[in-house]
């Protein structure tokens, strides 16, 4: 008999005792940054948040019985040897263009056709899980990771997708790179299948991604960092703003968390920090609340995780958060 009180099982995530075929909802750890553009590491993430995952307790206040969700992690997708050789390729890329020099196109192809293989295996690999009726997130990596389940739940029809972020990873290529981190809602709105595209905690954008807003055929709706704080100085408050927000959301919604959405202090190894940001219950406040509303989670992602203890910690606990949510909106927990 699982008691939820006991000493978490190690090396299983949040210590719980369940194999990939009994679970109902399965993470696959992408170990992914070959594009990154900043700070390294996020690649070693998804090991880091296994180990840490296990000290979690479990209970929760607003949900009841939230382990009986069973939940299981995937072994390793990508080759730790290839993601460094193509990463160190990307750094020479990087390189060239930072001192004003063409880049060697052959190591940009190289890079490209890595990426595009990466995404297609994860494709498959998440369709099968979804083909079983389970839920399915990705636990990255860089934010390029999660392209791949993206198009298999495409598949199984339409969702808009609410993207929590300090940028509007919109642009159509970054240094070269088709499957940029800083592209992946690009990559991600061309997909059929995705309806909306809901950005919240925005704070670092180019000219090139708001022309990208302004003529874009589906809905973006932006909730900017800085007019969110605003209007909590005049009086505004996060319930209220949330509901705003979750209006723009269709009822099949993805969540696409990337840790540099939330205060740098709670993630200062992120691979692309930026001053300011959500506090943490502010951003499980808003999840709670898209679930709370009726619509569903049908999947999500938690990318750019520092490869540090305390990053990890705390995406531990965004993970499990939306994991719990969307066994609500999915009808395998409740509510207290």
């Amino acid at each position: 008999m699982y008691n939820p009180s006991d000493v978490g099982k190690k090396g299983s995530v949040f210590g719980l005792p369940y194999n990939l075929e009994e679970s109902k909802l399965v993470l696959l750890p992408v170990h992914l940054d070959v594009t990154v553009s900043y700070g390294q590491g996020t690649s070693k993430a998804p090991d880091i948040i296994l180990s840490e995952s296990s000290q979690l307790d479990l209970s929760l206040p607003s949900i009841h019985r939230p382990w009986e969700l069973k939940m299981a992690m995937y072994d390793r997708i990508v080759n730790a040897g290839q993601n460094e050789i193509h990463r160190g390729r990307a750094t020479n890329v990087i390189k060239d263009l930072e001192a004003g020099k063409e880049p060697d196109i052959e190591q940009v192809d190289f890079i490209n056709e890595f990426c595009h293989l990466t995404h297609e295996k994860i494709e498959a690999l998440a369709g099968s899980f979804l083909d079983l009726g389970k839920i399915v997130g990705i636990v990255g990596g860089d934010h390029s990771s999660p392209l791949g389940l993206m198009r298999a739940l495409g598949k199984k029809g339409e969702y808009g997708i609410l993207q929590i972020d300090a940028h509007m990873d919109l642009r159509e290529t970054y240094e070269h790179f088709r499957y940029s981190h800083a592209s992946i809602m690009h990559n991600a709105l061309k997909e059929q299948a995705v309806t909306s595209l809901t950005q919240v905690g925005i704070r670092d954008f180019c000219e090139e991604e708001e022309n990208y807003i302004a003529n874009s055929e589906k809905p973006i709706s932006v909730f900017y960092d800085e007019d969110i704080f605003k209007k909590t100085l005049s009086g505004v408050n996060w319930q209220t703003q949330v509901n705003a927000i979750v209006e723009h959301l269709p009822q099949n919604v993805y969540i696409s968390f990337d840790m540099d959405g939330l205060d740098p202090s709670l993630c200062p190894h992120t691979g692309t920090p930026v001053a300011g940001g959500l506090q943490f219950n502010e951003a499980i406040y808003l999840i709670e609340q898209v679930v709370r509303s009726g619509r569903k989670i049908i999947g999500f992602d938690v990318c750019e995780t520092g490869a540090k203890p305390w990053d990890a910690n705390v995406a531990v606990r965004i993970i499990y958060r939306i994991a719990t949510f969307a066994g609500v909106s999915n009808s395998l927990l409740t509510f207290k």
